[in-house]
């Protein structure tokens, strides 16, 4: 059970860190600062849309720190959650002008517990990503795999870069940020405090505390016998037992760093916008990022809890249910055309779950894992 215990709130000396970015108070302050701070739009592809952006566009609290539409957008968007629904294009930017992504936005829930990120994994210089240097390709953001840390510490510096967010050098000097990021980062000369690194490190130490620990699963697993319904537990039972859930959710926040390929569509149809140069690197997941054509058209396992607030699943959004998904996974069916029965996940087969199964299965996963005070 202690397993699948996640940190209580402030409980930041225990959340999985990179070792080159230890967490500590003022770091996460900081960085939940940063994370909010659309100051930081420093150069848009427009002037209208300087300072109009920041991370919390397309991770949005009340979106489960994700995108509330198919496709997350950045600058040239507008809105900033739309009650869960959103940010939409901007009519004043062409589409193709968006900052906008050809895959689903991941969250950054639990991202604490993987050592790499994106659905491909391409963000992390260690663990899975070991190995993997020829891929870190000069020029692009994989590059920034150089400086050596973890995924979530990559991915949010690489992350400013590929979103034109930057150092707002006056903002920082003229205002209380400077006794923030002299807290934050102790260790530094002022001369070194104002950087894409720092701002990313703390970035990153935030994120790392953005944890589902409310959720009644969690109040289970500390003793709140009466935490979940009968339902529920039953749900949790199949998940752990027969469905064979845990085989690739585990650990802490019910993810793994596998990569399956389940057979799930890509990003298309109504409310997806732009077109991509690289789109069929993004199609064939981790086989697009590592070159190995073993590793195609599979994507990373995510964690599961806060679904709830979600409105799309899978990497292509190609679910707006979760009961959808689990119906999906229990067909064993593969949607997608394009993906080689070969490369289907050996995980990914027939389950012969009742409905009544699948709707226990699915009140456990939507309600027993969701923690509905995430925008505390």
């Amino acid at each position: 059970i202690n397993a699948f215990k996640l940190p209580l709130d402030h409980e930041w000396d225990i959340i999985p860190s990179d070792p080159r970015n230890p967490l500590n108070p003022s770091k996460i302050a900081l960085g939940q600062r940063l994370f909010f701070e659309t100051a930081l739009g420093v150069d848009p592809k427009m002037e209208e849309g300087r300072g109009t952006y920041s991370c919390a566009s397309c991770h949005v609290p009340g979106s489960c720190f994700q995108a509330g539409i198919r496709q997350g957008i950045g600058e040239g968007g507008s809105g900033f959650g739309n009650n869960g629904a959103g940010r939409l294009p901007d009519g004043n930017y062409l589409i193709d002008d968006l900052d906008i992504q050809p895959i689903r936005t991941p969250t950054v829930l639990h991202v604490a517990y993987n050592r790499t990120t994106l659905w491909n994994g391409q963000f992390g210089a260690v663990g899975p990503n070991e190995g993997t240097e020829g891929s870190w390709t000069v020029g692009t953001p994989k590059e920034k795999n150089n400086l050596g840390y973890e995924g979530t510490e990559i991915q949010a510096i690489a992350g400013l870069g590929v979103h034109r967010l930057g150092v707002n050098q006056g903002l920082f000097e003229a205002t209380y940020y400077q006794d923030l990021f002299e807290s934050a980062f102790p260790e530094l000369a002022e001369e070194d405090l104002y950087s894409l690194e720092t701002i990313g490190l703390a970035i990153a130490a935030y994120e790392r505390s953005i944890i589902a620990n409310r959720a009644p699963f969690q109040d289970w697993l500390r003793g709140d016998a009466e935490a979940m319904t009968e339902n529920q537990k039953l749900g949790a039972a199949l998940f752990f037992g027969e469905a064979g859930c845990v085989n690739c959710h585990n650990g802490p926040a019910l993810n793994s760093e596998a990569f399956h390929a389940m057979g799930m569509k890509d990003l298309e149809g109504d409310g997806t916008y732009g077109t991509f140069t690289d789109f069929d690197a993004v199609k064939r997941g981790r086989g697009g990022f590592t070159g190995n054509p073993a590793d195609d058209y599979k994507f990373k396992t995510p964690q599961l809890y806060g679904l709830k607030a979600m409105r799309f699943f899978g990497h292509g959004a190609s679910f707006e249910s979760i009961e959808e998904i689990i119906e999906y996974k229990n067909s064993g069916m593969a949607e997608n055309a394009e993906v080689p029965t070969g490369q289907i996940s050996p995980h990914f087969q027939p389950l012969g779950l009742t409905p009544n199964e699948i709707d226990q299965l699915t009140d456990f996963v939507e309600n027993a894992l969701d923690d509905n005070q995430l925008e505390r």
